[in-house]
């Protein structure tokens, strides 16, 4: 399976998902620490002014309010830069969110390392680990356009706290147009093959798709797993492609400490699944600075960088 042409970026999937939503429920509404216009939500808040609360760059209120209308029988979507939004206002969203189970809709933009030569002050590597910590918030991160509607969705209708993350650049479809209905609660298997696995979720999918490719033009027949749903796990799917596989590889765009590889690492372990592993992120030094894929690229998250690793993991 080749990786589709870019589609749109998911902010933009965020907005019409929201306004379509917005019609049909009076109780969604959108707040925004001066990020309306980073959100690509300015179509949103033209058609419903009277939806959005605007709470300036005050991230601790921005989650406060939102715990508020939540209580008030609300649908609040929380939508801030990641960096910020996970960082600043951790304690609101320990207490105000988690503890008090308000269902916030909490979503992260410009996640991970998207705003790229801005440097470690805007990245967020450690997104899912801070909230990975906190009971009773699922953290979703998708891969295309499909994922990310369908995380929206379900932001929607679940009846808790969610914390969905995007990027800024489009994004390719990876689930192609003849494919089920995306659920991202579960994982998708996009490609199948018994030497090597790559586990990805959010933006790193397409790179592990790239690397398949690369793989495949020397024989290595790779199973590509998309993992949306970074908490909770869907261990069944993580359990059945590690036992089939001879080398088991997890790459994400966040801290290599408390992310999906640690957590698919912990699984395994505990199922007792054994299998050659390793476990690509950020590792735990300064970060590089410029552009996202560039960067990841030197921490081994690129399509060539990857099928490399993969070689050397079933040498």
């Amino acid at each position: 399976m080749s990786q589709a042409r870019p589609g749109l970026a998911n902010l933009q999937v965020l907005d019409a998902t929201l306004r379509d939503l917005a019609a049909c429920d009076p109780a969604i509404r959108v707040l925004t620490a001066d990020s309306r216009i980073s959100g690509k939500l300015e179509p949103f808040a033209r058609e419903f002014p009277d939806r959005v609360v605007e709470l300036g760059i005050a991230e601790q209120n921005l989650v406060g309010v939102a715990a508020g209308l939540a209580s008030c029988g609300m649908k609040p979507f929380v939508i801030s830069p990641a960096c910020f939004l996970t960082s600043r206002a951790l304690e609101q969203i320990k207490v105000d969110v988690g503890y008090s189970g308000n269902a916030v809709r909490l979503v992260g933009i410009s996640a991970g390392i998207s705003y790229g030569a801005l440097g470690a002050s805007h990245h967020s590597i450690a997104d899912y680990a801070a909230l990975r910590a906190i009971p009773g918030i699922p953290v979703v991160a998708p891969a295309d356009n499909c994922e990310a509607e369908a995380a929206i969705r379900l932001a929607a209708a679940t009846d808790g706290p969610m914390y969905v993350r995007f990027g800024k650049r489009a994004l390719a479809c990876v689930h192609g147009p003849a494919s089920e209905p995306v659920a991202v609660e579960r994982a998708t298997r996009l490609r199948t093959g018994g030497d090597v696995g790559i586990i990805a979720t959010g933006e790193t999918v397409g790179i592990a798709l790239g690397a398949a490719e690369v793989l495949a033009r020397d024989g290595v027949e790779t199973t590509v797993v998309s993992m949306p749903m970074v908490r909770p796990l869907d261990t069944a799917t993580l359990f059945d492609v590690a036992r089939r596989v001879r080398g088991l590889i997890v790459a994400e765009e966040h801290s290599v400490h408390g992310g999906l590889g640690e957590a698919c690492a912990a699984a395994l372990l505990t199922e007792g699944v054994a299998v050659r592993f390793r476990a690509l992120g950020i590792p735990d030094e300064p970060i590089v600075n410029g552009p996202q894929l560039d960067v990841l690229a030197h921490y081994g998250i690129g399509p060539d960088e990857l099928a490399a690793l993969a070689v050397e993991l079933l040498r």
